[in-house]
Parts: structure tokens; C-alpha cells; sequence
């Protein structure tokens, strides 16, 4: 018969040393599964790239980052506010955001030029400049005509940095243009390209057509209106207005009002808060409309003690016997020919109440010209 007793004491050291070598091994493959692991996740994360040295910008790259840090101080940020009940029932109202656009500070007594459609339907608006200081703006004057309009914000001198005003009347299809403004609220945003085509006509919110606008490539979208238009010297050569697309956004193809045109219209709006355009004193419609094949602008009525008046200048009229006189057929002003009531807008904006123009005229068969004094629109 066997002993148990004797028997399980032979045992026990064999197993508890078994278990010892099983408990050793198994540390030690846990301890070398984990250092192979740390060398694996070394081995693929790998070190640091050493930084190439740089060769530093280019010279057309240098001078458009000094372009933009000498012109982002005359930029500005325009906001739109409308008020908004709070409630249903209560009588409170606050100020909300209702647009944004773009400007530029025109002079070091707080004059901003703008779009007239960036701040159309506004009940007040705010101006941010360059440095986040935000200032309330106070309409100065608007002309739809033109898309064109004034603020003024009441800020110290020293944080006004008027614009460089260059000129548009030597502009070059090809050369570079850079554009500053808030497309889709991101502020103070550069985009850069050249002068598309020169000399296009574009309807104004108005609906009186502009004429030589600039075309430009250089990216412009909803937030850039109102903004600046430079040239590589970093003057001011048109505010940019629209752009042609089907979805909205920048297709190419944008619109600048410029510069010889704001020139003379933002003066007018500071000093008069609107555009005083020189006046025929005359009623004017379509020669077509009248009768057909009739090239030129008919003389519908003539204003008493006008200019055009004190010219000899007749309106359509009726005779004794009923039968109704053609009046005279404006044909050309200044030899500039006109052959819609648009023309003769375009010819006179160059013109000043005080001016005479020469007027030639078709009456009857006979070509004869008056010459007419312009009178400031009532």
C-alpha cells in the first residue's frame, strides 16, 4: 500500500519549482514583447527632419509682402447693423450683424470709401481698423449711380493712414494687380493677378451703366467689395464692385470702379453728400421711341431759364392745327456722339455746372449746334 503521505511530500518541491521557471518566463517575455514594442514604435516614428536653410524670398515675393504691410494699415473692415426685437412681446431691441464689406480710409480726418450696396439697407454700421480697434461710422454721402459711398468714423489722426491714390488712365492690360479685403469675413486677405481687359461697361445697383471699369483676375469675393484695387507700386486704381459668376463665388472674372472716377466723385460726396451733375436742362427720351430710325436723343421738354432754354433749344411741341413737332434730336456733345439718354450722362460727368458744351442737334433736315451753359441739378 503507498503512503500519501510520504508520497505528496516527494512532489511538492518539484512543482513549486516547475511554477517558479514558468513565472520567470513568462516576465521575461513580457519584458522583451514591451522593449521590442518601444523599438518597433521607435523605429517607425523615426527622427526629426533636419530644417533645409531657406534662400530666402524672391524679389517679386519680397515686395509684394512689403506691399501689403505698408497698405493693410488703410484697409478697413465694415460692418452692417440692423436692429432686432429680443423678444415677441417685449419692447427691447438690439443691434445684430446683418453684413459685412470692405473699405479704405480716404483721408486722415476719418473719411471711408465704400460700395454704396455694402452699406444700402444699413441702419448704422461699425468700421474695424487694422489694429481691432472698433469705431461707429456715420453716413458722409452715397451715389447708387456710381456703387460709391462715404463714412466717417470719429478716430484720432494717428490711426488713420490715408490710401496712395494712383491713376487709371494709363493702366496696361497684363499688368499685376493685388487686391485687400474681407471676403467671407476673413479680414485683411490678399489675392493677387493682373488687369483682364480695360474700358468695360457694367450695370451699377443703380442701373445707369459704368463705364471703364477695370477687369480683373485677381480673386474677388462676397466681403471684398468696397476694398482696394493696387497696382504694383501700391496706389489705389479702382474699388472693386463685382464679379461675374453662376454660384456666387470667384469665377475669374472681377470688376473694379476706377480710380480717376472715384477721384472726383468722392469729393463731391464729402462736400455735397452727393454727386452735383451738371444739367442740359432738358427732358429727354430714346430717338427710337419717338419715331423709328431716329439716331440720336430726342428733345422732349425744355426747363424754363435753363441753359438749354437760353440756347434756343426746342421740345417736342403741338401746332395750331393739332399735329405734333418733332423736337430737336441731340446727336453729339463736345463731338462725343450720343445715341441714348446714357451717352449723354457719360459725356457730362467729365463736365461742371458753369461749363458750356457744344451741342449739335438735328432740327427738322438741317444739322445746326447750340452752344449750352450747365446749370447744378436742383
Amino acid at each position: 500500500m503507498l503512503d500519501p503521505t510520504s508520497n505528496g511530500a516527494t512532489e511538492r518541491p518539484r512543482i513549486a519549482a516547475t511554477a517558479g521557471l514558468l513565472v520567470l518566463a513568462g516576465l521575461a517575455f513580457l519584458v522583451g514583447s514591451r522593449w521590442q514594442g518601444n523599438v518597433l514604435q521607435a523605429e517607425s516614428q523615426g527622427e526629426p527632419r533636419p530644417v533645409t536653410p531657406s534662400s530666402g524670398l524672391l524679389p517679386e515675393e519680397r515686395a509684394t509682402v512689403n506691399l501689403f504691410r505698408e497698405t493693410q494699415p488703410s484697409v478697413v473692415y465694415i460692418t452692417t447693423l440692423r436692429e432686432q426685437r429680443v423678444s415677441f412681446f417685449g419692447r427691447r431691441f438690439d443691434r445684430v450683424q446683418d453684413g459685412t464689406g470692405s473699405g479704405f480710409l480716404w483721408d486722415d480726418r476719418g473719411h471711408i470709401v465704400t460700395n454704396f450696396h455694402v452699406i444700402r439697407n444699413a441702419q448704422a454700421a461699425e468700421v474695424t481698423l487694422y489694429d481691432q480697434t472698433t469705431w461707429p461710422a456715420s453716413p458722409v454721402g452715397s451715389d447708387q449711380d456710381m456703387d460709391l459711398a462715404v463714412l466717417r468714423i470719429e478716430a484720432p489722426p494717428e490711426k488713420l493712414r490715408p490710401i496712395p491714390v494712383g491713376s487709371s488712365n494709363d493702366l496696361q492690360v497684363g499688368q499685376s494687380v493685388l487686391a485687400i479685403g474681407n471676403p467671407f469675413g476673413l479680414d485683411y486677405t490678399l489675392t493677387t493677378g493682373v488687369i483682364s481687359a480695360l474700358d468695360r461697361e457694367v450695370q451699377s445697383i443703380g442701373g445707369r451703366e459704368l463705364q471703364g471699369v477695370i477687369q480683373t483676375d485677381a480673386a474677388i469675393n462676397p466681403g471684398n467689395s468696397g476694398g482696394p484695387l493696387l497696382d504694383s507700386s501700391g496706389r489705389l486704381i479702382g474699388v472693386n464692385t463685382q464679379i461675374v459668376s453662376s454660384g456666387g463665388a470667384w469665377a475669374g472674372i472681377g470688376f473694379a470702379i476706377p480710380v480717376d472716377t472715384v477721384n472726383w466723385v468722392v469729393p463731391e460726396l464729402i462736400a455735397h453728400g452727393r454727386v452735383n451733375r451738371p444739367q442740359l436742362g432738358v427732358t429727354l427720351v430714346e430717338g427710337s421711341r419717338v419715331r423709328p430710325r431716329v439716331d440720336g436723343v430726342v428733345v422732349l421738354e425744355v426747363t424754363r431759364n435753363s441753359g438749354a432754354d437760353r440756347a434756343g433749344l426746342r421740345g417736342v411741341r403741338q401746332t395750331r392745327r393739332g399735329s405734333v413737332v418733332l423736337g430737336d434730336v441731340i446727336t453729339a456733345i463736345e463731338g462725343e456722339p450720343v445715341r441714348s439718354v446714357p451717352d449723354i450722362r457719360a459725356v457730362l460727368e467729365g463736365q461742371q455746372p458753369g461749363d458750356s458744351v457744344t451741342v449739335s442737334l438735328l432740327r427738322g433736315e438741317e444739322e445746326t449746334e447750340a452752344e449750352v451753359r450747365l446749370s447744378a441739378p436742383q
